[in-house]
């Protein structure tokens, strides 16, 4: 797989503070990348460099096969955290001045930005001035903005904030939707709970540098405590010995027990000997959350 984007030992520093100290991330072509951490760690500073908004004090940024260039922001669809339309201006109007900027005719313009605003049904808004629209509306069309020029690249910078639980949704499916298209997505976000339904890979970024990278799963495999989740019927009596119970919760027709495997021992062995012991409704490996492979990555960096 080829890599859209590729950073190499970038640092930038701003008086006395290291916004980046060293940082590589590869962000696969096609792909939804995450970029993770929390508030402070580096990201947006990171996202500017890729934008071109500033330059990094050292290292390089590869851009689909060459060094970075400042006429690239032409390729590029940026969602700024930091929302900024003009507020006394026309919807429509500043739309079609805005896609201008990105090198679109007019018409053509005109005409998607018509077919956008239908799919959000905020085409009512078309004569209206930003500032008589909701934060959500705003941010629609925002959103509608960003990836009008079909650009190859598009950065979303905590694009969900603001958002109502539906039109959350809404997004995300766009945003596969582009990503099945072939955009290359950059998804930066301290919001955990957003990355396992939306990125492919992620980089983790704590204190300026990345602590984790790599595939969503694979991540997720290698944070896993060889534990899994056991399902037995309500009034089963259940407590062997030799299996660790992490976790138990009671509910309904059926209590569900976190338990952690052997290390010697196979799933078939495990499950053959559980069996023994009680009636088995569900078994299955609990994968840690990503929340939890942040915090753990966390921790282990701060420790060494």
């Amino acid at each position: 797989m080829s890599n859209f984007i590729e950073v190499r030992d970038v640092r930038k520093a701003f008086a006395n503070h290291t916004a980046l100290d060293g940082v590589s991330i590869d962000v696969p072509a096609g792909k939804v990348f995450g970029l993770l951490g929390p508030n402070g760690a580096g990201k947006t500073t990171l996202i500017r460099i890729i934008n071109h908004i500033t330059a990094p004090d050292s290292g390089s940024v590869t851009f689909d096969g060459h060094p970075l260039q400042a006429n690239d922001v032409y390729r590029i669809g940026y969602l700024p955290e930091e929302r900024g339309l003009y507020r006394k201006m026309k919807v429509g109007e500043q739309a079609v001045y805005l896609a201008r900027l990105k090198g679109m005719d007019a018409q053509d313009a005109k005409r998607k930005l018509k077919e956008w605003f239908e799919k959000f049904d905020i085409m009512a808004w078309w004569d209206k001035k930003l500032e008589e629209l909701s934060k959500g509306m705003q941010q629609k069309v925002q959103f509608v903005i960003t990836v009008l020029h079909n650009p190859p690249l598009l950065i979303f910078d905590e694009p969900f904030s603001g958002f109502d639980p539906v039109n959350a949704e809404l997004l995300k499916k766009e945003i596969l939707q582009l990503r099945d298209e072939g955009h290359t997505i950059l998804f930066s976000t301290h919001n955990m709970a957003s990355v396992e339904e939306i990125c492919d890979s992620i980089a983790l970024i704590n204190h300026s540098k990345v602590v984790l990278q790599g595939d969503v799963d694979d991540v997720r495999q290698r944070y896993k405590e060889n534990t899994y989740q056991l399902e037995i019927p309500a009034d089963a009596q259940f407590d062997p010995s030799w299996a660790e119970i992490v976790a138990h919760e009671h509910g309904g027709k059926k209590n569900v027990l976190l338990v952690r495997k052997p290390q010697d021992e196979t799933n078939s062995q495990f499950v053959a000997r559980l069996a023994q012991h009680t009636e088995i409704l569900g078994f299955s490996e609990k994968l840690p959350t990503m929340d939890e492979v942040f915090l753990r990555a966390v921790l282990q960096e701060e420790i060494h």
